[in-house]
């Protein structure tokens, strides 16, 4: 009887690795974007003479003996991070007014110029040791616009100044996760004392094919991401927020059809939302600060988004297949203020204990109305594992299946967490689930556009003892990855 049973097992899972998978739909991400989109959340940190000039945006004139923090620790500031569930973080390396934060042979505007530590600090090298001591990715950013370099607006500052910059950047600070990039391109600035105006055109002046050409050489694991990508794209606002329906894919309108997609611009809505049929796979980046400005003011002091506040931007980006890059602006010192590593710290607790546990582990999963039986290519089973490569998938003529989660008893949640296996790309567009209560199927929820993360927090707890999934529109055959049901603590 034992080996009859061992036979039968065997020719059942025989038969489902021989299974071919699905094929792959619409564009599909690289290795080095499913690894930005397994980080999350990480976190840009501006710290430099705005710090001391309470600006958001130095002229490029300003005295580096300003620059002198007293008590300057990147442990603490990683530290906090870390504590808010953030997994990297990108250092502003120099912002638009020039100054660099590391000692560079590119200009004379750096941190050698400063007080700090006799002019022998080098505030990247501090980063790059806390992120290796405490385990988090770290990413740079190197403006583009130099508004203290005389030669910005000539091609010398490409090749000899800013390109040199970046090579400086990922030869001694590296691994990089993210070389970031934006759309601060010209205007006045001090350059050198000719204190004017200069304007540049932004797709052909930094010459992008060749520049990109740097982090991909000496950073190759790094993803790029700018206003049009060309990894990751803007979201299109500053206020941490995707849109309800987001797709990852996304084409720039670019000035030459046909090159580089950097070689364009978005449209702040189209970067929200991104395209269904986008001709790249280009997810998107949502960017907000923790303080209203990005650099400290003191005036601010008061105005730290709450813990709560952090936990609705986490579900309207993370929770909506974007990754959430909130900023950080140490202050004089060179310390996070209290009520900042605060905040973190609560947000941090709040997450860590919604999904420690997931409430459909241990579920029995039936497919239910798949047309001709239970057409699958892979099993179910797995999808409360918590692994996002592995996937239920059906016969590829089956595009609208239904799951239902027998939990076996009542269960309290008002976090539903759906995902695909984004390596076959982007394929369910709307899903809709429903709740077993007093002996009949009720709706709780609708949701579009699953990709790799989609969380859907409801208003108020669910009571339910069996959960059932509809996908209701889809072009091919699914690939879900993950069902998930979580509850925040402060939900009574």
């Amino acid at each position: 009887m034992k080996n009859l049973f061992l036979v039968v097992f065997l020719l059942i899972s025989s038969f489902a690795i021989s299974q071919p998978a699905p094929k792959p739909y619409g564009p599909l991400p690289t290795n080095r974007q499913l690894k930005w989109q397994e980080t999350e959340m990480y976190c840009i940190i501006h710290f430099g003479p705005d710090t001391y000039t309470d600006k958001e945006w130095g002229y490029g004139d300003e005295d580096p003996q300003i620059v002198n923090p007293t008590q300057f620790s990147a442990i603490q500031i990683v530290d906090a991070a870390k504590a808010g569930g953030f997994k990297g973080i990108v250092v502003v390396a120099k912002h638009h007014d020039g100054f660099c934060m590391w000692p560079t042979q590119t200009t004379a505007y750096d941190i050698s110029k400063s007080p700090y530590k006799n002019g022998r600090g080098d505030i990247l090298e501090e980063y790059r040791d806390a992120c290796n001591q405490l385990g988090i990715k770290m990413g740079v950013y190197c403006s583009p616009w130099d508004r203290n370099n005389a030669l910005y607006g000539k091609p010398e500052y490409v090749t000899g100044v800013y390109r040199k910059q970046l090579e400086e950047l990922y030869t001694h600070y590296g691994p990089i996760f993210i070389s970031w990039f934006d759309g601060a391109n010209g205007g006045d600035g001090y350059y050198g004392g000719a204190r004017e105006v200069r304007k540049i055109d932004r797709s052909t002046y930094y010459g992008w094919d060749t520049t990109w050409a740097i982090p991909r050489k000496l950073a190759p694991d790094a993803v790029l991401f700018g206003d049009v990508g060309p990894d990751v794209r803007w979201v299109g606002n500053e206020n941490g927020r995707a849109g309800e329906t987001c797709w990852e894919a996304y084409t720039p309108h670019a000035p030459n059809p046909g090159k580089t997609p950097g070689n364009g611009y978005t449209k702040d809505f189209e970067g929200t939302q991104g395209q269904r049929h986008g001709k790249y796979w280009m997810p998107a980046e949502c960017d907000v600060s923790l303080r209203p400005g990005w650099f400290y003011h003191k005036d601010q002091d008061d105005k730290i988004k709450s813990p709560d506040s952090l936990l609705r931007l986490y579900y309207q980006s993370v929770g909506r297949g974007a990754c959430l890059d909130l900023g950080l602006s140490p202050d004089k010192r060179g310390l996070l203020f209290d009520n900042d590593v605060n905040s973190l710290k609560k947000f941090g607790g709040i997450l860590k204990e919604t999904f420690a546990v997931n409430l459909a582990k241990g579920a029995t999963l039936m497919p239910s109305n798949v047309r001709g039986g239970n057409k699958t290519k892979f099993g179910p089973q797995n999808l409360t594992d918590n692994n996002r490569y592995s996937y239920w998938a059906t016969d590829d003529t089956v595009t609208t299946p239904q799951l239902i989660v027998n939990l076996h008893r009542k269960k309290i949640f008002n976090v539903i967490r759906l995902r695909e296996n984004i390596k076959l790309g982007q394929r369910i567009e709307a899903v809709a689930v429903d709740a077993w209560t007093d002996g009949k199927w009720a709706q709780i929820a609708l949701a579009t556009s699953i990709g790799g993360n989609r969380l859907i927090r409801l208003p108020e707890n669910v009571t339910a003892s069996k959960v059932r999934l509809r996908i209701t529109q889809s072009p091919v055959c699914i690939a879900l990855s993950d069902f998930g049901l979580f509850k925040e603590p402060n939900k009574i």
